[in-house]
């Protein structure tokens, strides 16, 4: 059920579909779609008695057991509609919620989205317990379970606490892992993006982690480290993280902080887009504002647009630059996104020419490990290598460069 009006009719049609295709994930099936156009949202009802009397009939009609709502209900509006419908009646949050307590796999990201269902159903406890009991499993009742929803707010009050507290100690993990990655000048790369855009598919083609990939919102939840080693043999860390979407609840934002803080320590961003998606302006204007949000605008970006394959990259014309079109699954894909990269890291590093004598083998092997070393010409006159290439501001090699 969704309402177009002056504050989204520009993106309405998308969003609806996103909805549909969001209910898909997580495992509900859509019986019927209702809009409606109005200048604003109802505050009571969100659509007016009319179209209350008219969802009613087509409950009726087509044997629904849940409503769902494109909208961020209020929990007035939750308990009045579900009330004047007589079944459970959840929102676009909720669904999303959901999706993420189906897909975390990590203490840590089972944590964040307990605490995120918590944090946003505790002031709608009031008259859920009924409504949950009578839909006895399914969308919206996954993570902390109805037992949970039914006990008294200081219980729940109690919980949040915990696991607040227990996210500060992996928080704290995670950070010790991050500043000793820091620490040894290992050039991290992030990719970010809309859901669905192929995030784990470029992760996978470059490092083989072979981490969950498929054609789902939200197929990614918790954030995957891996190595990649370029072909030059300069090796950096990518990071794939959950991916956004319109509307992304705030709740989510502020349970999965530790989560996001990974991205706000890259020295390279890969923002993953759909180029086939026909509404590919939308998902990147989502991103760029989230990203702003999340304090993320100071780091370099490459602009991926994947799945060319599914497109006509003739006609394809790129709205974000420094950019590049490839299509994730194929092996040319995989190098021309590797020269992309190598070309924004050489922007990025701090070029260097070192001579090292022919007996420092040792020296080289660092030299092409932990930077990017794009020539080593061995002159026979003076017996020494010309290695040039591009480094990190404190590794050993800009400190050779300047010890020389």
């Amino acid at each position: 059920m969704g309402v177009e009006h002056e504050g989204n009719y520009q993106y309405f049609e998308e969003s609806m579909l996103e909805l549909k295709n969001l209910t898909k994930t997580a495992e509900g099936e859509v019986v019927f779609s209702l809009t409606q156009k109005r200048p604003q949202i109802d505050r009571r009802t969100v659509i007016g008695k009319g179209k209350i009397a008219e969802l009613v009939t087509l409950i009726e009609t087509y044997e629904a057991n849940l409503v769902i709502f494109n909208h961020e209900l209020t929990p007035r509006q939750s308990q009045t509609i579900g009330d004047a419908l007589g079944i459970p009646v959840i929102d676009r949050v909720q669904v999303i919620l959901d999706i993420f307590a189906m897909r975390a796999r990590s203490k840590e990201g089972k944590l964040q989205v307990e605490l995120a269902q918590l944090e946003y159903l505790l002031p709608r406890l009031m008259g859920q317990g009924k409504m949950m009991s009578r839909l006895g499993g399914g969308i919206g009742t996954r993570g902390p379970g109805e037992t949970k929803l039914e006990t008294d707010r200081r219980h729940i009050r109690n919980k949040v606490t915990i696991i607040k507290k227990e996210l500060k100690e992996v928080e704290a993990h995670r950070t010790r892992t991050r500043q000793k990655r820091q620490t040894n000048d290992t050039f991290q790369i992030g990719l970010i993006g809309y859901t669905n855009a192929g995030k784990s598919t470029i992760l996978n083609a470059l490092t083989k982690a072979q981490t969950y990939e498929e054609d789902q919102l939200f197929a990614t939840l918790d954030p995957l480290t891996k190595k990649w080693r370029l072909p030059e043999g300069f090796e950096v860390t990518l990071t794939d993280t959950v991916g956004f979407i319109q509307d992304l609840p705030t709740q989510l934002i502020n349970a999965f902080h530790s989560t996001l803080e990974e991205s706000r320590n890259m020295d390279l961003l890969l923002h993953v887009v759909d180029a086939s998606s026909d509404n590919r302006q939308q998902h990147e204007e989502t991103v760029l504002k989230l990203m702003e949000e999340l304090d993320l605008t100071g780091i370099p970006v490459l602009t991926v647009y994947n799945k060319a394959d599914q497109m006509n990259p003739a006609t394809f014309v790129p709205t974000l630059f420094p950019s590049v079109l490839i299509s994730a699954k194929s092996l040319s894909g995989k190098e021309q996104l590797s020269q992309a990269i190598k070309l924004s890291i050489m922007e990025i590093l701090q070029p260097y020419t070192l001579t090292v004598a022919s007996h420092e083998g040792n020296t080289l092997n660092q030299l092409k490990k932990e930077t990017l070393l794009v020539t080593a010409d061995f002159d026979p006159e003076t017996q020494r290598y010309v290695a040039k290439g591009f480094a990190p501001p404190y590794s050993f090699a800009i400190r050779l460069m300047e010890d020389n």
